[in-house]
């Protein structure tokens, strides 16, 4: 951008390094909220339970009594896979949706397509 006598704006570079160590500091924190947040999905009407931190691990899995078959093994193996892959989608959802509100005050800085 050149100013109107002709001349290039001057450009404080701490100031600009100031504010990405401060946006990276930002981030830093938000992963680590993210880390603490729960979501939780079910598979089978309830059979199965996982709950998972968004930071995509699985911290408890439920499964109802009644469905403890043997007989009913393969059915339970595809209602964990179920409800496991279920909570990764929310937790991706939700872990969006905490990076987006972080990076709201830094739209005007991120050059478009860095993908953050």
């Amino acid at each position: 951008m050149i100013m109107p006598d002709g001349q290039l704006p001057s450009i404080d570079f701490g100031q600009m390094l100031q504010m990405a160590q401060d946006m990276q500091a930002r981030l830093a924190k938000a992963k680590e909220e993210l880390c603490r947040l729960t979501v939780s999905a079910d598979a089978g009407g309830g059979m199965v339970t996982v709950k998972a931190n968004c930071c995509k691990e699985i911290l408890e899995v439920t499964i109802d009594p009644a469905v403890v078959d043997p007989q009913e093994l393969g059915m339970l193996q595809d209602l964990i896979v179920a409800a496991v892959n279920k909570v990764l989608v929310k937790a991706e959802e939700k872990s969006k949706e905490s990076m987006e509100g972080e990076l709201a005050q830094f739209s005007g800085l991120i050059p478009p397509g860095m993908g953050l």
